[in-house]
């Protein structure tokens, strides 16, 4: 509504009086407007602007609009030095209609990518989070590889800035990926975009292959570094996700280190997630150090007695040091936003770079064909001495029409015609250089235009080839130090509840059947956490898996509860029940993975009145014995008889289970406890994903019994025996990863600068606690080979001195040094210098195998053949 509408209501209003009822309503009618198509239309035009102008960048150079007037206003004030920020912030005012704290934002963004601007001063800390200073105290100018790839005003088109007073780009004519280099994100209304950055030299060998018709793909690559599982990018496209950690290692037994962050975090933001999870009991944290300077440097200090792994694990699961990024490709073209994946964007950009170096060759062509035309008739007009023709005319015009006269019997060979201003230049040629003119010179001249030319027109019909030396030459020269930071690695799934920290204890009341961890005065369950889930078994035979809380009924009459594991297979339930009030005694053996929560599970035949006998819960599988006591009945002779677990088939927890007697019994009694019933576990190793597993995924490490171990040798000559738990995580200098054999020596030939020398050694691990170095403790010491081998052999070859060079030596390493302490120095390999050690086939080995290897070898062979696989896809065996 307009004022004068406005003064017009007001006047009807203070009028009133003086106005019936229906001329009222008639004014009323006049002046009421509907305001709904307003609202329409200025709400399109609002996003549109916000889309277009603000939040978007655009296909063609990969800009938003304030990036592409600070790029153009550097340019025009680029004179090789550097500029304050706040006059290249206030000279891009003229084309940016908007305040100078969003332009000075915007540089400090492109900035920090360190592509385009060359920056100097405090620009702030990416890895930090540190703002940069004020603009008056930091400066820039344009980077090298930014004026060879962004500018070319012959080819760029122009309009007029928001007040028309000059020309600014709509786009520049960028030669290169620049938006998935750099990546970019922004929200407008109804939209956002988020294109992550991607590595410059990928970048160009992805474009050379789209040029050269093969296939490509590229992934995302993070100035901060870390490690990214792209397995689900989705080429960049709405519903893709990408997941980074940081990278985190165990710096000794208490300490873990951080050296690079996740992307979209901050150092900051990455210890304040770590302290939460702290104080949430969720991860248990003695000390966080920021030592972060150019490169960060986070150290997590830990309680003594809490696992590093697990706590590696628990970072990730419950902290920033895992980031889930949603990537979403959206960018403008023709003025509309247009959805797509980065391979098109590439292809895009590729095919645009291909473009716009034709038409720069083809302007090229254009003034180094002028420049051969107008050389060609200066020496026309010179040579021939057309400019004595003028002498004696009075006239502008005749002297003009002299020197056309004077070229024509000459022109013949020229590619166009001769034009009016052709003759003007020639006329204003000094009579200094007619008298200086030069004929060899100027056909010199000529022949190197013609040259040229030709060169450009082979370029201009050789275009692709051309885009790919532009490309080649590109990498050459701005390529280094622009490797991949991000390691690319497929990550395993942690389970929350694995790794959580049980910082509760969880109590039962078997006899109320309530549990929970507030009943303190009851019966102490074991640690818990608030996310786990506990597993009740109750005397009528049923069982339920329920989540933790403080005070919870899940039925009276309860003979077990614990913690539950999911999909844990090797805990093993040894189970007898009379079935129904009357009925036959039943044994089974079944183990519990997945289930519904609250969901009531009976493990009997659901007859009214049938209750648990015995019940056992043993996490290895062990099979026990018991003693069956019957009641005293007149036809049953036999009152007394064992059974034993080892006898029956693991089976799901459906099944119906063996007979043990149809008559009542009356006492169970535990008669000798068991030992492990299940196999030893396969455990492999997944070298993508740097873990353990047992679902058959990497190299097969071996088949493990409770007490086996895993020998683990760095390259930095440290050893260490562990159990071979699914959370450990390795180093990347993991060099040997294998089940250890206690009696099978290690051997090594290493260096020592301090008395620099090559030794040789042989040594068992002696302690299977601790890690220890076995080469010299000097910071420069280096290992050379190491074998796990019993009779390993080297081959050392020796260099040159004085133009001689020494036959190869081979080193048996069994008879060459006997097996002494790990700590021991071992014997000299040479006093020669070497050159190189080489680690040979080793000789032929047969083990010794004892009675208890022989008896277990027979006992697997057994499990081999009465394997079962029941309808429920449970596993069972039989031992006989």
């Amino acid at each position: 509504m307009n004022n004068e509408e406005y003064n017009e209501d007001s006047e009807l209003n203070s009028y009133e009086p003086e106005l019936d009822h229906n001329s009222l309503e008639s004014a009323e009618a006049e002046t009421i407007k509907k305001v709904t198509g307003m609202y329409e239309d200025w709400f399109l035009e609002y996003a549109s602007y916000v889309i277009l102008e603000r939040a978007v960048p655009a296909i063609e150079d990969g800009f938003k609009p304030v990036q592409r007037r600070i790029m153009h206003s550097m340019k025009e004030l680029d004179d090789g030095r550097y500029n304050k920020v706040a006059n290249i912030v206030g000279h891009t005012m003229q084309y940016h209609p908007h305040g100078d704290a969003s332009i000075g934002d915007a540089m400090v963004q492109v900035g920090q990518k360190d592509l385009l601007i060359d920056t100097q001063g405090n620009w702030g800390n990416i890895l930090t989070g540190d703002e940069a200073a004020a603009s008056r105290y930091i400066e820039a100018r344009l980077s090298k590889f930014a004026l060879d790839v962004l500018y070319s005003p012959k080819i760029t088109p122009w309009q007029l800035s928001y007040d028309g007073r000059r020309n600014e780009p709509i786009n520049l004519p960028a030669k290169f990926p620049i938006l998935l280099a750099q990546g970019g994100e922004g929200i407008a209304v109804g939209l956002s975009t988020k294109i992550l950055s991607h590595n410059f030299i990928e970048l160009i060998d992805a474009s050379i292959k789209i040029l050269k018709g093969k296939p490509f793909i590229i992934y995302p690559d993070f100035a901060t570094a870390g490690i990214a599982d792209v397995s689900n990018y989705n080429d960049g496209a709405r519903g893709g996700r990408v997941r980074v950690r940081a990278r985190i290692s165990q710096l000794d037994k208490t300490t873990l280190v951080i050296k690079e962050i996740p992307f979209s975090t901050t150092t900051t933001t990455l210890i304040d997630s770590i302290l939460k999870a702290n104080e949430k009991g969720k991860i248990k944290v003695k000390k966080v150090e920021d030592n972060t300077s150019s490169e960060v440097e986070i150290l997590i200090h830990l309680p003594a007695g809490v696992s590093p792994d697990k706590t590696i694990d628990a970072l990730y699961a419950f902290t920033s040091c895992e980031v889930s990024i949603a990537p979403l490709g959206c960018v403008i073209q023709n003025n509309k936003p247009l959805f797509t994946g980065v391979s098109d964007m590439l292809r895009q950009s590729t095919e645009r770079t291909v473009d716009l170096l034709k038409q720069e060759l083809i302007i090229e062509l254009g003034e180094l064909e002028e420049q051969w035309h107008f050389s060609s008739l200066e020496r026309i007009f010179i040579e021939n001495r057309i400019y004595h023709d003028i002498e004696q005319e009075e006239t502008w015009e005749g002297v003009i029409q002299a020197i056309d006269k004077g070229l024509k019997p000459h022109t013949k060979h020229l590619k166009r015609a001769v034009t009016t201003d052709d003759i003007v230049r020639l006329t204003e040629i000094r009579i200094k250089r007619i008298s200086r003119f030069d004929l060899d010179k100027a056909q010199e001249k000529l022949d190197a235009l013609e040259g040229d030319i030709e060169k450009v027109k082979y370029n201009i019909e050789h275009i692709i080839d051309f885009t790919i030396s532009f490309f080649t030459t590109l990498k050459e020269k701005y390529g280094k130090g622009r490797e991949r930071k991000t390691e690319l690695r497929n990550f395993d799934n942690i389970e929350a509840t694995k790794v959580v920290l049980r910082n509760q204890k969880l109590y039962v009341n078997k006899e109320e059947g309530f549990i929970g961890t507030a009943l303190r005065k009851d019966e102490y369950i074991g640690d818990c956490s608030d996310i786990d889930d506990v597993i009740v078994f109750l005397r009528d035979g049923s069982m339920i898996v329920s989540k933790i809380e403080e005070k919870k009924f899940v039925g009276k009459d309860i003979i077990h509860a614990a913690v539950f594991n999911k999909n844990d297979k090797r805990t093993i339930y040894n189970m007898i029940y009379r079935d129904g009030k009357a009925g036959a005694s039943y044994v089974k053996r079944f183990n519990v993975s997945g289930v519904t929560r609250d969901k009531v599970y009976d493990l009997t035949q659901e007859k009214p009145g049938s209750q648990v006998l015995y019940f056992s819960s043993n996490p290895n599988g062990e099979a026990e014995v018991v003693t069956i006591l019957l009641r005293q009945l007149t036809n049953v002779k036999k009152l007394k008889f064992d059974l034993d677990f080892a006898d029956l088939l693991i089976k799901g927890r459906v099944s119906k289970g063996n007979t043990v007697t149809k008559y009542p019994i009356k006492k169970i009694e535990l008669k000798e406890k068991g030992i492990s019933t299940l196999r030893p576990r396969k455990v492999w190793f997944d070298d993508t994903v740097h873990r353990l597993n047992v679902d058959g995924r990497g190299e097969l490490l071996g088949e493990f019994k409770p007490e086996d171990r895993l020998l683990i040798i760095t390259q930095s000559g440290k050893a260490k025996t562990i159990v071979p738990e699914l959370t450990t995580h390795f180093d990347d200098d993991v060099i040997v990863l294998e089940k250890w054999i206690p009696t099978k020596p290690i051997s090594c030939i290493y260096f020592d600068p301090e008395k620099d020398k090559y030794f040789v050694k042989r040594f068992l691990i002696e302690s299977i606690t601790k890690e220890e170095v076995f080469i010299s403790e000097h910071p420069y010491s280096r290992l050379e080979i190491v074998s796990t081998d019993y009779r390993p052999v080297a081959e050392i070859l020796f260099a040159k001195v004085k133009g001689v060079e020494k036959d190869p030596l081979t080193v048996n390493f069994e008879e060459f040094i006997s097996v002494k302490g790990i700590k021991a120095q071992g014997n000299q390999l040479t006093s020669d210098k070497i050159k190189l050690i080489n680690l040979l086939e080793s000789l032929p080995y047969e083990e010794e195998i004892t009675e208890n290897e022989a008896t277990q070898d027979f006992i697997d062979t057994v499990d081999e053949k009465n394997l079962t696989i029941e309808e429920d896809g449970q596993i069972g065996f039989n031992l006989e």
